[in-house]
C-alpha cells in the first residue's frame, strides 16, 4: 500500500511562522491543476503498481481549491493509479473558506477526512500569527464541518508568546467541545527567513520560550488522554479507528508519492523533491520532464529514518525488524547509544521494543539525533 500526497502551492495571505511553499498570487492556479495530474502520469510506474491507500490534498491551502477541481485531481489519481477501494482522502482547510455552502459543496466530493488549520480560537494569537480568519470563523468552521464530516482533524498551535498555561486549557477545551476525533498539535518554532523571525529579531515579538512550550505539551497529552485521545505520534492524537492512515504511512515507512512544486516522495530506498518554485515546475511539466531530483538513500540514512520516525510513535523501535534490516552492527550501536537514556528514565526497552517513555515523549527529535548513526 502507498500514499499520494498533492501540493497545493498556493495562499490568499503569509501566515508569519511559515515556511512552506506558496504563492499569494493566484494567477497560475488553473495550469497548476493541470500540470499536478500531467506529474501523476509522468510519474505512474514509480510506486511499482502498488495500490493507493491515502490521497492528501496538503499545501499552502487546498481548501481554495473548487470543488470541480478536487474532483478532477482526485479522478486523475485513480484514472493513473489503483486506488483501494476505501481509502482516506484529506483536504487541508482553512476556516474562512469553509462556509456553510462551501463544506455541503465539498460533500459532492469523495474527501472523507478534513484537517482544519484552527491553530487558536483566540484573536490575539491569530493576528499575531497574521492567519487569515478570525475565532468566530474557527468555531463556526467546526460547527458546520461536524454537522457533515465524522472524520475531522484540526491544528492547534502551543507555546505562542504571552499564551499563559489557562489560555491554551480554554483552546484544547474549545476543540473537545466540538466532539473531533483527531487533534495534531505543533510548538511554535521560529524558522529562518520566515516574517515571525524577523518580527523577533527586531523586538516587536517576543520569542517562544522552550519550558512554556513543555508546559503546554503536557497540559496537552494529559487533558487529551483523559478524554480518551491516544497519542500515537508526538505531535498527532486520535481515538480509536481515527489515526492519520496517511501519516501513519510515513511514521511506518511505506512508500508514498508527492506531486507539485516542492513535494517530496520516498520509495523504500530513494527520496526525491520537487523544484520549489511555481514557474519553473509548469515550464518543466510543459517540457514533459520531471521537475525533481533524486537521492539514493544510504544504509545510514535509512537507519537514521527508522529511529527518527519510530521515537516518536507509540509503536517505537522493533529491535528484531531493525537487525533483519540493517545488521547486528546497528543493532548493537542503538542498544549502546540508548543505554543513558534508558538509566535516565527517558527511553525504555520493553517486549523487543525501544519507545520513549512519558518523561522523555517532549524530547524525541532530540533523543533520536543522539542515536543516530555518524
Amino acid at each position: 500500500m502507498a500514499g499520494i500526497y498533492i501540493h497545493i502551492p498556493f495562499c490568499k495571505q503569509a501566515c508569519h511562522y511559515c515556511d512552506f511553499h506558496f504563492s499569494t498570487s493566484m494567477k497560475h492556479k488553473e495550469a497548476m491543476v493541470s500540470a499536478l495530474a500531467h506529474e501523476m502520469q509522468l510519474r505512474q510506474n514509480e510506486l511499482g503498481g502498488e495500490t493507493i491507500e491515502t490521497i492528501y490534498f496538503g499545501g499552502g491551502t487546498p481548501s481554495i481549491l473548487s470543488v470541480g477541481e478536487i474532483n478532477f485531481l482526485i479522478e486523475s489519481v485513480y484514472r493513473t493509479f489503483s486506488v483501494s477501494e476505501n481509502p482516506e482522502i484529506t483536504l487541508e482547510a482553512n476556516p474562512d473558506d469553509l462556509s456553510s455552502s462551501q463544506i455541503l459543496e465539498l460533500t459532492n466530493t469523495p474527501i472523507n477526512r478534513l484537517s482544519i488549520g484552527i491553530q487558536s480560537f483566540f484573536d490575539d494569537d491569530l493576528n499575531m500569527m497574521n492567519r487569515a480568519h478570525h475565532s468566530i470563523e474557527a468555531q463556526q468552521s467546526l460547527a458546520e464541518a461536524t454537522r457533515h464530516f465524522d472524520n475531522i482533524s484540526i491544528d492547534l498551535i502551543y507555546g505562542i508568546p504571552g499564551m499563559s498555561d489557562e489560555r491554551w486549557r480554554q483552546n484544547i477545551e474549545t476543540a473537545l467541545s466540538y466532539n473531533i476525533p483527531h487533534i495534531s498539535s505543533y510548538a511554535l518554532t521560529v524558522e529562518p527567513k520566515t516574517a515571525l523571525k524577523k518580527l523577533i529579531q527586531t523586538g516587536k515579538i517576543a520569542a517562544p520560550k522552550d519550558e512554556v512550550a513543555q508546559s503546554h505539551f503536557q497540559i496537552l497529552v494529559d487533558t487529551l488522554q483523559t478524554n480518551g485521545f491516544v497519542h500515537y505520534e508526538l505531535s498527532n492524537f486520535g481515538k480509536e479507528g481515527f489515526f492519520s492512515r496517511n501519516n501513519s504511512a510515513y511514521w511506518l515507512g511505506k512508500k508514498y508519492l508527492g506531486i507539485g512544486p516542492s513535494a517530496h516522495s520516498y520509495d523504500g530506498v530513494s527520496r526525491s523533491w520537487n523544484m520549489a518554485n511555481n514557474s519553473m515546475y509548469l515550464k518543466s511539466l510543459a517540457e514533459n520532464k520531471l521537475p525533481n531530483e533524486t537521492e539514493i538513500l544510504t544504509v545510514a540514512d535509512r537507519y537514521n529514518e527508522t529511529v527518527m520516525t519510530g521515537l516518536r510513535t507509540i509503536w517505537g523501535i522493533s529491535l528484531q525488524r531493525l537487525e533483519k534490516e540493517f545488521g547486528e552492527e546497528y543493532l548493537a550501536y542503538l542498544l549502546e547509544q540508548s543505554q543513558r537514556f534508558v538509566a535516565d528514565g527517558l527511553l525504555s526497552i520493553e517486549n523487543g521494543v525501544l519507545r520513549t517513555t512519558p518523561k522523555g515523549k517532549f524530547l524525541a527529535d532530540g533523543l533520536a539525533s543522539d542515536l543516530f548513526f555518524v
